[in-house]
């Protein structure tokens, strides 16, 4: 049965090779691509054609214009076949396709073809379920980043402005971000092997990498975590400490799952404890300042009031008269105020030496007129004012 399955599959791929040879190559089909793709994806079970997929690789980044007849052949390809090795092959294909990193890969969008109720057609399902359930989620996940991919490529055109320079997004946009980073990763953790037949050669290579795009997408959100909190701590608002607090709290429930999926990864073979990626723990001050700012009182606000208080005007005040002032000058009061400074000297002659001294709380130069009166300045010798008492 096995060694029909494999005759089979060569066969099916021999055929596919040649319609694909002698087809006319048009904006959607490019017969030398198509024969790669499927040799990358072709039904033997044991092996990968390395070399045929870094041809699919090197056509891609040579021009964005085979990136069309390469989703075209590899959505017809994957939407008629009922192997579950060709569908592995076929998404992680598109998996590496996704990691060039060129621009034109941010506008495919949601992927042409379906893989979400997936069933081998070969085997029973009693003993193919794990992997279809392991292809159905690799499936789902390239899926949503694709869409996420070409979500960030709107919102960067749109942020540009006339002169082609990017503006910086505001902070609920990296709030957002963040929050669809982690929907990616709690869907990469789901990509694990779930049943005793998923222990192969193939499984092992999906596995790997999916391993580093969880380490990729893990290091995202760690350093998207820590931009964006020093931007909530310096422009608090409840809004985005909400949102933070629910993204920091997301994020320990995740580093827990990381742990448990890296020893899955270990016993199947995948890692060492060595390698495995240190987890972050977020800082409990951290959560009790988000909690802070949603209830209003903010350490930064302390701080600020702090420098507000140097910055306002002083009057003192005194309750004694101005004899006992000049002996002791212990029994100063100072009050906070947003007035002006109002000083004795610009109002001598409301005092009275026998009762308490009071200070109007007026605008000393709203009397005076605009231009400042031609007067030469006193300059003689400052009088001795304790002899003079």
């Amino acid at each position: 049965m096995r060694l029909w399955r494999r005759a089979s599959g060569a066969l099916k791929d021999k055929n596919s090779i040649i319609a694909a040879n002698l087809a006319r190559r048009t904006s959607y089909r490019h017969p030398d691509l198509e024969a790669a793709i499927i040799k990358a994806t072709s039904h033997d079970e044991s092996s990968i054609d390395y070399k045929n997929v870094q041809r699919v690789y090197a056509w891609i980044r040579t021009s964005p214009s085979h990136l069309k007849p390469l989703l075209w052949a590899l959505s017809m390809r994957l939407d008629k076949t009922r192997d579950w090795v060709v569908a592995i092959k076929g998404l992680m294909l598109l998996h590496g396709v996704f990691c060039c990193r060129i621009p034109a890969v941010k506008r495919i969008g949601r992927l042409p073809f379906d893989l979400s109720d997936f069933n081998d057609g070969h085997s029973k399902p009693v003993k193919t379920w794990g992997r279809n359930i392991f292809i159905r989620a690799y499936f789902a996940y390239l899926d949503q980043k694709s869409m996420m991919l070409s979500m960030e490529y709107q919102d960067q055109r749109q942020r540009q402005n006339k002169t082609g320079e990017e503006q910086s997004p505001p902070l609920v946009h990296d709030l957002v971000k963040l929050q669809q980073l982690q929907g990616l990763l709690d869907m990469l953790l789901q990509l694990k092997p779930q049943s005793y037949d998923m222990h192969v050669g193939l499984i092992r290579e999906a596995m790997d990498c999916i391993v580093i795009e969880i380490f990729d997408i893990y290091s995202k959100i760690c350093y998207g975590i820590a931009r964006v909190l020093v931007r909530v701590y310096s422009a608090s608002g409840k809004l985005e400490a909400a949102m933070a607090l629910k993204v920091l709290q997301k994020a320990t429930v995740q580093g827990e799952n990381l742990i448990l999926h890296f020893e899955l990864c270990r016993d199947f073979g995948l890692l060492k404890e060595s390698e495995f990626p240190k987890v972050e723990r977020i800082p409990e001050e951290d959560f009790e300042e988000l909690e802070r700012i949603i209830n209003g009182v903010t350490q930064k606000r302390k701080m600020d009031e702090s420098c507000e208080v140097e910055e306002k005007a002083m009057i003192v005040m005194e309750t004694r008269s101005v004899d006992e002032r000049l002996v002791s000058g212990r029994n100063l009061k100072t009050v906070i105020t947003d007035k002006w400074e109002v000083f004795e000297e610009d109002h001598m002659s409301s005092i009275d030496v026998g009762q308490e001294m009071v200070l109007l709380h007026n605008n000393p130069f709203a009397d005076f007129p605009m231009n400042p009166p031609l007067v030469k300045a006193y300059n003689g010798e400052i009088p001795d004012l304790i002899s003079f008492l």
